[in-house]
């Protein structure tokens, strides 16, 4: 089953990726392994110049399977999800997300990972996972570099949701539209403007130097919280707790430890 979609535009410069797997978009290990796959495709596309990830429906994405979260499955969903953002590190082709409805936990980390986010009044952002007793590993080395630690710490420990006016103010997403569809147009003007006239090898360029320091960052430090994650954070009574109540639908009682 396709849970992605993918489109191109002004002769094949401009490439976009739509999450397509129903009312949440969920970035499942099918999802994955096929986004994965297509960054892979886009080695050999020496003219490819931007990069757009959206949401079919409704919402950008309610983030990865929380059934993947488990303790046996984390080790292998977290692999497969930091991989990722390694190849889009590598790719070093500009990226962008344009945003509707609810853009959350691993679904915000890919939106972080690009260059650019966009949305329209419509969007919530937010990093709820210690809400589940667990951490965004992702997000927790990008949003301090993005909109600074005060503002980090704010959505990452204690998991609320902001709105597109709050993360506007906060910094990280570049523009609101009104509504989805005058930010899918918009966005296409933007690209065009300031990206398709570009050189594609002098973006690569221009990207990798940008983010020397980003890119530094989460090649050191990601694989330090995965390990993290797997072997401390779910060998916790609470961490387990937050996934199985989450998954059973029930309030999680917690321990403590």
């Amino acid at each position: 089953m396709k849970k992605i979609k993918i489109s191109y535009n002004n002769s094949n410069e401009i490439a976009y990726i739509t999450l397509d797997d129903g009312k949440g978009n969920i970035l499942d290990a099918v999802m994955m392994d096929q986004l994965l796959e297509l960054l892979d495709n886009f080695k050999d596309m020496k003219t490819l110049k931007l990069i757009i990830f959206k949401g079919e429906g409704k919402h950008f994405s309610f983030g990865a399977s929380v059934e993947e979260h488990t303790r046996d499955n984390c080790g292998d969903m977290l692999k497969s999800f930091h991989k990722l953002f390694y190849n889009l590190i590598d790719l070093a082709i500009p990226t962008a997300a344009i945003v509707s409805g609810q853009c959350l936990g691993g679904g915000l980390e890919l939106a972080l990972i690009c260059n650019f986010i966009f949305c329209d009044k419509t969007a919530v952002f937010g990093q709820p996972e210690v809400v589940l007793g667990v951490f965004p590993p992702p997000a927790s080395l990008i949003l301090p570099m993005k909109i600074g630690q005060a503002k980090a710490d704010d959505l990452l420990i204690t998991g609320r949701y902001i709105k597109a006016e709050r993360a506007y103010e906060y910094g990280l997403i570049n523009r609101i539209y009104d509504d989805k569809e005058s930010m899918n147009v918009g966005v296409e003007e933007w690209a065009i403007k300031h990206i398709a006239g570009k050189s594609a090898s002098s973006l690569r360029f221009a990207v990798k130097t940008a983010r020397s320091i980003f890119n530094t960052t989460l090649l050191n430090y990601l694989p330090m919280l995965e390990k993290y994650y797997n072997e401390e954070l779910m060998n916790t009574e609470d961490a387990n707790e937050g996934i199985n109540s989450f998954i059973e639908k029930r309030k999680p009682v917690w321990s403590n430890k």
